[in-house]
Formats: structure tokens, sequence, C-alpha cells
């Protein structure tokens, strides 16, 4: 089989990517090694933040419109509190825009960009399917897959998540930095209305973020040791509601939990290269983030988005040589690189009980709320 580009991972990421190449005129493939999740009625525990940007993104590759707006949540404001009695607030209407996020399940919209893949002329969909063997050459990139088939393209890239298989493959220079610290998500019922807002409160040991989901419900990311993530999943439904109502001040009254609680494990992945000669990688495969900012996936559709562009304007230029993918790699490292650091120097500075720190950090808090310019400034960046 042979393609212009073969697709490595089916998330929202890589199959993002094909969504917004199906009007290129290239020859696309996209393997992905797991059935696709079934929608019920029930709610995923997977709850990703999308800035407008990447809304305006998803509704060009005409996914967005086929999603039940009735599971998607508009935040409208954004309150962050200190551990002293410090707080930073962000809201849409400062800036007069509508909304500062929109939050959805991760499932719901990998079903609406999957609905439209399956009709895409441009593209073959090999799911499920498992790769064996890669090899960059200078001339065509090839691919073995495990029922032996074998795929020959120009370019190959990699969106199959944080352990990604083409990013060992390539044997791409990385360096990983566990944080020491276990992300734990679980969806909620509340008892008071959260009214479009999202919570976020830093403490020396966790940072605790509550998303609003559409009705009388939230989902939430805990960031603590994985000493207290053990112990939270240990806990019973009943103890567990206690402990994040306590962390969160029992701001949206009593809370019941609509999913149990899962965790992974933090870090934060840097790369000396995105690209190879018929390589680039986008999404988790790419870079990892700490989540306090939510921007993980937003990171990656603005991968997407940019991989696109440079693509699009390739003109003769073969579509995986290594000058036009380099034209990416560039592009994107000051987005990848500021986004790492600011979350890694606010994790760093909250996540610490040294009392100058202390006094540093919520002193900082209080003087950007006071500073419109640069809330505005702030905000603005957040919604690309």
């Amino acid at each position: 089989m042979e393609f212009d580009i073969v697709i490595i991972g089916g998330g929202l990421v890589g199959a993002s990517l094909a969504a917004a190449l199906k009007n290129s005129g290239l020859r696309l493939a996209l393997i992905e090694g797991q059935p696709l999740p079934g929608i019920d009625s029930g709610w995923d525990s997977r709850i990703y933040a999308f800035t407008p940007g990447n809304v305006g993104f998803l509704k060009e590759c005409g996914a967005w419109q086929r999603l039940d707006m009735s599971r998607v949540q508009q935040v409208e404001e954004m309150r962050v509190f200190g551990d002293t009695g410090s707080r930073l607030n962000f809201s849409a209407y400062e800036i007069g825009a509508p909304e500062l996020a929109f939050i959805m399940e991760s499932r719901l919209l990998q079903h609406a960009l999957w609905e439209d893949l399956s009709k895409q002329d441009n593209l073959t969909l090999l799911q499920p399917a498992q790769c064996a063997e890669m090899s960059l050459l200078e001339e065509a990139a090839l691919l073995k897959l495990k029922d032996g088939r074998e795929i020959r393209a120009r370019l190959i890239v990699g969106a199959d998540g944080r352990d990604s298989w083409a990013r060992h493959q390539a044997v791409m220079p990385e360096v990983a930095t566990p944080y020491h610290q276990h992300g734990v998500v679980a969806n909620f019922g509340i008892g008071k209305a959260h009214r479009g807002i999202a919570y976020q409160w830093f403490k020396p040991e966790s940072i605790l973020a509550l998303l609003p989901l559409p009705g009388k419900r939230i989902s939430i990311v805990w960031s603590v040791s994985p000493e207290q993530s053990a112990e939270l999943l240990a806990l019973t439904q009943e103890e567990f509601c206690a402990r994040v109502s306590t962390a969160s001040d029992h701001t949206l009254g009593e809370l019941q939990v609509i999913t149990p609680p899962a965790a992974f494990a933090l870090r934060v992945l840097n790369l000396a290269h995105l690209t190879k000669p018929r390589l680039a990688l986008i999404g988790d495969a790419a870079h990892n983030v700490h989540p306090l900012s939510g921007q993980g996936v937003n990171l990656g559709l603005r991968d997407v988005r940019e991989l696109v562009k440079v693509l699009s304007q390739r003109g003769t230029l073969d579509c995986g040589d290594l000058s036009l993918l380099r034209r990416y790699e560039k592009a994107r490292q000051g987005d990848i690189m500021s986004m790492q650091l600011t979350t890694d120097t606010l994790k760093n500075l909250f996540v610490n009980a040294n009392p100058l720190l202390r006094t540093l950090r919520n002193a900082g808090l209080s003087a950007t709320n006071s500073i419109s310019p640069l809330k505005k400034m702030l905000v603005r960046h957040a919604l690309n």
C-alpha cells in the first residue's frame, strides 16, 4: 500500500489531522490500534477544555457541528485561589469575549471526528491495526503491520500519545522528567450551580481544578503525590466526596460521584526535535505538560493547525522533506516551550512548602489580579 501521509494514532489529534487534510489532494492512511470507544448515556472521565481558537479549527474540520451541544459547557469565568487567601479572577466579559473555553468529553469529539473520516475519499482507515516495524529511508518511509501488511509513505506522522511507538522507533532524543505527582480525575454531581465558572486551588501539597460540565455537574483534576493518589482511590465514594468538598472550600455544595476516580502519572517531556526526514510528531507524542493549565490537547491541536499550514504551502517539495518539516518544528517550538515553562514554574512555585516562596506566590497572584492589562494579555493568549 502506498500513501503520501500515514498518521499513526486515531485519537483527537491524529483524527483531526486526517480531517483537516480532506481537501489537500494527498493520499492518507490512519492507523489506530484500539476499537473506537462506544457512546452511552454515561459521562466520560476524560474531559478536555478547548480554546475558542481550536473550536474554530474543529468547525473547519466539520466535527464540532456534529456534536450534541447539550454535552458541551462554556466557561465564562475562572477563579484561582492561593493558599493564604490570595486570588486571581479571569472573565470573558472583561475582554469582550463570549467565553474562555469549552468543556467536553473526549470520546464524544472522537466519535464526531470518526463519523466524517469513515466517508473521507482520500483516507484509508486501518483499524484495528498494530505497527510492527518502521524504517525512515531517503526516498520513503516504510511501515510493516503486525498482520504482515506493508506500507510505503512519503511522510509518517506520529500522533500516538505520550508513550509513542513512532517516537521510540525513530530513536528521538528525549528528556522525560517525572513530577512525582499523579493526576486524579473524576466527575461529580453538585449541589449548587457552577454558573459556567472554573475553579483552581493552589496548595503546598496539591493543585485542584474544578471544570464545569453541562447541568449541575463538574469534572476534577487533582494533582497530588503518588501516596495521596493511592489514598484517594482507596476511599469510599462518600469519603472521596468529602475530601474534594473540603479541598474546594465547599464552593459547589454537596458532591455526588458520577464517574469513579482514576489516576495517571504526571511528567514533562522535552524533545530535541519534533521531526526527522519522513517523520513528524504531534500532540502528546511530541510534548507533555502539567495538566494544571488544561492546555495539553490544545497544544496538540495547534500542532495540527501548523502542520496543515506547512503542508499546504509546500509548493513542489516532497511532504516528507526535512527542510519542510523543520518549518513546522520551528513554528511550534515557542508555543510548546512557553507552555512547558509556565506550567513547570507554577507547579514548582506553588507545590512547595518554602515560606518565602509562599509569600511571593500569593503576592504574585494578588498583584496580577490588580493589573488589568496583564490579565487581559494572559486571557487573550489562552484563547488561541
